[in-house]
């Protein structure tokens, strides 16, 4: 179990997906993705989502991503958020804000 302060500090914010490319040097199958935080910049991070999604269907989907953990290097690309999801029949579903909001808005 974990504090409340602990999770205080994780930086929630709402996104939109600008480009999406399939990343074959990663060791289990990937997307390479861009997402526009609004005034926070682009960022871009490297996600296991190619069983559920198209790399078409993916730009322009707004996400909810943690922007504040840290650059992850995965097969030299620099993942620097973590795209949130929830799995269901062992694909993961991405997490996304009920209607549209602006990009950068932070998760409460």
């Amino acid at each position: 179990m974990t504090d409340y302060s602990t999770f205080e500090k994780l930086d929630l914010r709402v996104g939109t997906i600008l480009n999406a490319k399939n990343f074959p040097k990663a060791n289990k199958p990937a997307y390479q993705l861009e997402i526009d935080f609004g005034s926070i910049g682009i960022l871009r991070s490297s996600a296991q989502i190619t069983n559920r999604y198209s790399l078409k269907e993916l730009v322009g989907k707004q996400i909810i991503a943690v922007i504040n953990i840290g650059i992850k290097k995965i097969a030299g690309f620099e993942s620097q958020c973590l795209v949130l999801g929830a799995t269901e029949n062992e694909e993961v579903v991405l997490l996304a804000p009920e209607s549209k909001i602006p990009n950068g808005k932070q998760v409460l």
